[in-house]
């Protein structure tokens, strides 16, 4: 086995040399992921910042805005109802499309509704109804991610990934500047017609952006089939057999096992893989603060930004403008840090500058509405954020070891790190209210200590136990 991966390996490098780098990009299977990637990064920011800009533009006041960012909570929970995605075939279109494409479809017009709902509720009106239905695109959005890593994973081979997910992680971020800069622009323009709807025009723009996604699904190709569903008794796992079951792969027959064995493996075992790391507790606790100080800035930017004078347009200009090619930078530089430095390391220098960056907010607040001020601060916090997101994706990679529980180690994981983002943040509009701008961004800082601290601890067992051992 050994020699024949070391063979397969020798093929892929030989005809890697035979084409130039760049093709890789834009073979299809990798422009369907870049499509599909656009379709992922684009519900984020309209039930994020975007929307937080929006009920700032109408006057809502900042303790609801604050109260929105539990909107994302389908992306911290959304590893729960995965093995629905694996298991329900959908009346039709399963037929039609395939299993993988047919959960791609089906999220993708779902979305586009709810899109288009979203945009026609008036904040000040109906703000109960605009939450439920900005938590109905973030559930549609959270299964259309599920649906595309299932297909990614099925899809891509090992001479494909990289180029393939370089080409996703470019479009989200694509994504987020259209979902962001790009509905203030349709909004804008509206408005200066006298159009009081600008904002629905503006959502709906993005509505019709979505047919991206849709595009990709059927541009795309079905993942190779399964394995029959009725297969022969005698070479059916027998899930009472356990590991040693002569069995084909997993990933051929995971439909053929029991239902409540499968939901087991998926879900409790990938737990109790990781609780057998030493001092997986503090890990866990480190993971949810890390990012913490930095989560709990960014939940007010937009609402802080037009609070002090800054008019929608100028901000979500310079927010995409500047912050999208500083995040771009950053994450380059996240990269190299990874590289050539340990991991400790890499995340104290991404702790300390995501830390650091929020002064440059606490001066933003005094100075007042300067352009030029709002460039550096964006600057600043996109190229910070940039680098530590990359830092600490390279830290959630190394603790999944256990190849059979990779991807759900991962995603439990992520979404334990977000909810800092969407938990704990959540109070952060009454707690601005109720000590302005400068204090708040004071106490951002602080916010991110407890995450150092859980570094320092866990860097400091880490040495001594070197020692003992």
């Amino acid at each position: 086995m050994a020699r024949r991966l070391q063979k397969n390996s020798r093929s892929l490098d030989r005809e890697a040399t035979l084409h130039p780098p760049w093709q890789a990009f834009l073979q299809p299977k990798a422009l369907v992921v870049l499509l599909l990637g656009f379709s992922s990064g684009l519900p984020l920011a309209l039930t994020g910042s975007t929307l937080s800009l929006w009920m700032a533009d109408r006057g809502v006041d900042l303790g609801t805005i604050g109260l929105f960012s539990l909107v994302g909570l389908p992306y911290v929970l959304k590893f729960a109802w995965a093995p629905l995605v694996d298991a329900i075939r959908i009346p039709g279109l399963t037929n039609w499309l395939g299993r993988r494409r047919a959960w791609l479809l089906a999220t993708q017009l779902a979305l586009i509704l709810a899109i288009l709902a979203l945009g026609s509720i008036d904040p000040t009106k109906a703000p109960y109804l605009l939450a439920l239905v900005a938590l109905c695109v973030a559930i549609f959005s959270a299964t259309q991610d599920i649906a595309i890593d299932a297909f990614r994973v099925e899809s891509l081979g090992q001479s494909d990934a990289a180029a393939a997910m370089s080409n996703y992680v470019a479009a989200y971020r694509i994504a987020m500047l259209s979902a962001g800069a790009g509905t203030v622009f349709v909004v804008e323009k509206f408005e200066q017609t006298g159009e009081a709807s600008g904002w629905f025009w503006g959502y709906a723009a993005m509505a019709l952006l979505m047919g991206l996604g849709v595009a990709a699904t059927f541009w795309a190709r079905e993942p190779a089939a399964e394995p029959d569903a009725n297969p022969d008794p005698d070479t059916s796992p027998d899930p009472d057999m356990g590991e040693n079951s002569p069995t084909p792969s997993a990933c051929q027959t995971s439909h053929l096992v029991h239902p409540s064995h499968q939901i087991y493996r998926a879900l409790v075992m990938p737990f109790k893989e990781f609780a057998s790391k030493p001092n997986w507790v503090a890990i866990l606790l480190f993971v949810v603060l890390f990012k913490f100080g930095d989560a709990f800035a960014g939940a007010m930017l937009s609402a802080f930004a037009l609070d002090i004078g800054f008019t929608k347009g100028d901000y979500a200009y310079v927010a995409n403008g500047v912050g999208f090619p500083a995040a771009l930078l950053g994450g380059v530089l996240g990269g190299v840090v990874a590289k050539y430095c340990s991991v400790p390391v890499s995340l104290w220098v991404a702790g300390i500058l995501q830390m650091v960056s929020n002064v440059v907010f606490v001066a933003l607040a005094y100075t007042g509405p300067e352009v030029a001020y709002l460039m550096g601060a964006m600057g600043v916090e996109n190229l910070t954020g940039g680098l530590g997101t990359v830092v600490f994706v390279a830290y959630l990679s190394s603790l999944c070891q256990a190849r059979e529980f990779t991807a759900t180690q991962y995603a439990l994981l992520s979404a334990l790190s977000a909810s800092g983002r969407t938990f704990l943040a959540a109070a952060s509009g009454y707690l601005a209210a109720a000590i302005g701008w400068g204090a708040f961004f004071t106490a951002t800082i602080f916010a991110a200590l407890p995450g150092l601290f859980m570094l320092w601890w866990l860097t400091r067992y880490a040495h001594k136990r070197a020692e003992r051992d």
